[in-house]
């Protein structure tokens, strides 16, 4: 085992131990701060973790992700008992928690190295919070209904954020919902309009459906289990997407936007939008489809108007931006920021953003 390559890992799970505490999560934070005091390469898949040969970080493999992931499908599936002993409601200490993990290392090696070999995948439902200012300012500036394309769609729940209900500070937007999203809210309220959702599709490399008992379990099992009001939200918005038929196509986001932006779309606004999945592209990829895009802007209208929204990380350090641009004029206006699981949103609007 190459001593400088395992200290790196160690320590890329000590940066995601931070992360998960600083988004709510302190379980996760202490899975992966023992994971990185105290997992050996003397397993197999102590080996797997400390030798792993790929970007361990959140923005690459996200590596102590996939472990906190398999482990935490090992609980929700009634898998191994004994680590589920250990997992909250339940509290123990770091000893018998450690032992527990270490023992389910050895118990479950299979299911968990086959799981290792997957990169996470969550819907968090509450990324809608930033998404509707944002459509809602879409439908005031252009008065269409709107065309919807999300790319990395997952499961597709946040292609229905139109049907769960809002307060957004003072702002109320929507019917009653069993999915009632209220993030903390700095800044002006939201532009007021009426939305029309002419069409709604979304594509991802491994679609999940909402109809499927294995697909909602990886789901859950990347949502931390500690965070119950995240698994009960997203059981709320799983039931309504499986009742609505919604499904995500499986398809390459390149392959599927050239499609998708080759169709004229005349009196409607076409909405490219994204949440923490751009990111996620290979830099070729992601190049070639910023090229896509810009040239389908070139082709936009005041009669067809094109439209990008998305949130994103870039790299400051408080949360994520929140990026809408509109052609034809192809400008480009940062209307907020947010918080990565939705927690909270500081906007700025249209008007009130630097041009």
């Amino acid at each position: 085992m190459n001593d400088e390559r395992a200290e790196v890992i160690r320590q890329s799970f000590l940066r995601q131990a931070r992360a998960c505490e600083d988004l709510g999560s302190p379980f996760t934070a202490r899975l992966c701060t023992l994971v990185a005091e105290r997992l050996t390469e003397e397993t197999p898949v102590g080996a797997t973790i400390l030798g792993w040969p790929g970007n361990p970080d959140g923005t690459g493999d996200a590596l102590a992700l996939r472990l906190a992931g398999t482990l935490h499908a090992l609980v929700r599936s009634r898998r191994d008992p004994a680590l589920s002993a250990v997992y909250p409601p339940h509290t123990v200490g770091d000893d018998t928690f450690w032992s527990s993990v270490e023992a389910a290392i050895h118990r479950d090696e299979a299911f968990i190295l086959e799981r290792l070999a997957s990169a996470p995948q969550t819907n968090e439902v509450r990324r809608s919070s930033a998404l509707l200012p944002g459509f809602l300012t879409i439908a005031t500036l252009t008065g269409k209904p709107l065309v919807l394309s999300e790319v990395g769609a997952s499961a597709g729940l946040n292609l229905q954020w139109d049907r769960y209900a809002y307060r957004l500070g003072d702002f109320s937007w929507g019917k009653a919902s069993s999915v009632d999203l209220a993030p903390r809210w700095e800044g002006p309220p939201p532009p007021g309009a009426d939305i029309e959702v002419a069409e709604r599709a979304g594509c991802d490399r491994n679609p999940l459906d909402p109809a499927s008992e294995d697909d909602r379990l990886r789901l859950f099992s990347y949502i931390w289990a500690d965070q119950q009001d995240r698994l009960d939200r997203t059981a709320a918005a799983l039931a309504m997407a499986t009742e609505s038929g919604l499904k995500v196509e499986k398809a390459d986001a390149i392959d599927w936007l050239r499609q998708r932006l080759a169709l004229p779309r005349p009196s409607v606004t076409h909405v490219i939008c994204h949440t923490i999945a751009w990111q996620y592209l290979p830099p070729a990829l992601k190049a070639e489809g910023e090229a896509l895009i810009a040239d389908a802007g070139g082709r936009a209208t005041q009669e067809a108007p094109l439209a990008r929204l998305q949130l994103e990380a870039d790299g400051k350090p408080e949360g994520a931006a929140i990026l809408l641009t509109l052609w034809p004029t192809g400008e480009t206006r940062e209307i907020g920021r947010a918080d990565f699981h939705g927690r909270w949103v500081k906007w700025v609007g249209w008007e009130g953003s630097d041009a």
